[in-house]
């Protein structure tokens, strides 16, 4: 029977992660497994947290939205540790990704018997930052702007914040020159963003990079090149279903390793989090983390 430590964001989804750990943690213990539970005082706590049970043998849980899952998750890169994810906060998108249930019952079933299988990460570095690890993507432009804002709010909850910085963002928006180093190749562009993908979703559900894939050892490089505002608003909106895709103003690159550069200081963010300006390097870690999906 295996053992979990449960990491937990006691902020996550602007509530309490415990309220979607208490139905799981009943289904968990009534089949006989053990369950510590563990709260997160910062990430880098959750961070040590993770990687102190996971060398103990323990199946490690992130409990919360995708930022302490990209936390844990990248703690435990690299390792032989197994990791598990249940998604309690705003976006959820990594788990999205894998098609984790949503009930607690079938995703304790899953958690209980199915069989860690491996997943790619991304190695983030920048100058200001040591490397460090992530699971679902690499994102520098108006969108890191926007999930700054959407982070903040006080107001607004769920879907809200992030439209309501989505549309802050983009109006406050002006147009950044990047150069992108791909796999050795240069590409210059002009617009709104550039995300280096490993999962398709990001910002509550919007599929950025449909054929993104998390164990295919690759990065899906998404370009948003200079358009209208109003078309920008539109092809936001076309995310939900890939028709952004469709467009010419949208390009899909894709490679092991993207270095991102812009004319300014614009924002990145990784997995929700966003406390750095570009440059940023985003190189993909094949298999490197086992995930229970």
């Amino acid at each position: 029977m295996r053992q979990f430590t449960a990491v937990v964001n006691p902020a996550a989804g602007g509530s309490s992660g415990t309220a979607a750990l208490l139905p799981l943690a009943r289904a968990l213990r009534e089949a006989g497994a053990q369950l510590d539970t563990k709260y997160s005082r910062s990430l880098e706590h959750a961070r040590e947290v993770a990687r102190q049970a996971g060398g103990q043998g323990h199946v490690v849980l992130a409990v919360g939205g995708d930022g302490i899952a990209g936390c844990v998750g990248g703690a435990l890169s690299g390792t032989d540790a197994v990791f598990g994810l249940v998604p309690a906060g705003r976006g959820n998108d990594f788990a999205r990704a894998l098609g984790l249930p949503s009930r607690p019952e079938a995703l304790a079933e899953l958690l209980l018997g199915g069989s860690p299988r491996p997943v790619d990460t991304i190695e983030v570095t920048s100058a200001v930052h040591d490397a460090t690890s992530v699971l679902g993507s690499v994102y520098a432009g108006v969108d890191a702007v926007a999930n700054r804002h959407a982070n903040t709010s006080r107001l607004l909850r769920g879907a809200a914040s992030y439209y309501a910085g989505g549309l802050r963002a983009v109006l406050a928006w002006r147009p950044a020159a990047y150069r992108l180093t791909i796999d050795g190749a240069e590409y210059e562009r002009r617009g709104y963003t550039v995300v280096a993908a490993n999962s398709g979703f990001y910002g509550f559900g919007r599929n950025i990079a449909p054929g993104a894939r998390v164990d295919d050892g690759l990065l899906d490089v998404v370009v948003i090149r200079h358009a209208p505002k109003r078309l920008f608003f539109t092809m936001m909106n076309e995310l939900k279903t890939g028709a952004h895709l469709e467009r010419p103003e949208v390009e899909i690159l894709r490679g092991k390793e993207v270095r991102i550069e812009a004319d300014r200081p614009v924002p990145y963010g990784a997995d929700g989090e966003v406390d750095a300006s570009l440059p940023v390097t985003a190189r993909v870690q094949p298999g490197a983390l086992n995930v229970i999906w």
